[in-house]
């Protein structure tokens, strides 16, 4: 039996529910070639963010305020343990959103959307946790002119935030 839409009816819009796959798509592909970027850069050109996590760590490069100078990691070892879990979370979050966009392209909206928040929470995580709160006010990464990312970080938290709030918008026929 086949209805016919009434006055009162919202018709279905396939070009909502296109247009909508289509940002989630772009967002978490445009993400995803930027993480993947990263990594890769941070792989194969391992020393250059190495010394930027090094003086985030170590401090060196602040205000040296004798009350915040206790929380300096000096040790290379740790400092590049720091390092090295940061390429593996980027490395994951890459490989998840690559995943979340191929999802997105194959119109398995449910999976990609899944996949696409929990790599875009990676991101988040790693970028507002990791560099926003813990690289920039818990090492003061803020008052260094030097090796300061915090702006740099809050952009690409910032874009990942948007990103899933468009993954998890509804579809006309999901409301």
């Amino acid at each position: 039996m086949t209805t016919t839409p009434t006055a009162t009816s919202a018709p279905t819009t396939p070009t909502s529910r296109t247009s909508l796959t289509l940002a989630a798509t772009v967002l978490t592909g445009v993400l995803a070639l930027y993480i993947a970027l990263v990594a890769v850069g941070n792989i194969t050109d391992f020393g250059t963010n190495q010394q930027y996590v090094r003086h985030v760590l170590a401090m060196d490069t602040t205000f040296k305020d004798d009350h915040l100078m206790w929380r300096a990691i000096t040790s290379t070892a740790l400092q590049d343990t720091a390092y090295v879990a940061i390429i593996a979370w980027e490395t994951a979050a890459a490989a998840v959103l690559v995943w979340g966009t191929w999802l997105w392209a194959r119109r398995d909206h449910t999976r990609a959307r899944r996949f696409s928040t929990y790599g875009l929470l990676m991101l988040i995580l790693l970028f507002g946790a990791g560099f926003i709160a813990i690289g920039g006010e818990w090492f003061a990464m803020w008052q260094s002119k030097t090796w300061n990312g915090v702006d740099a970080a809050t952009r690409v938290f910032l874009l990942s935030g948007v990103a899933l709030i468009v993954n998890h918008l509804p579809a006309r026929d999901e409301r």
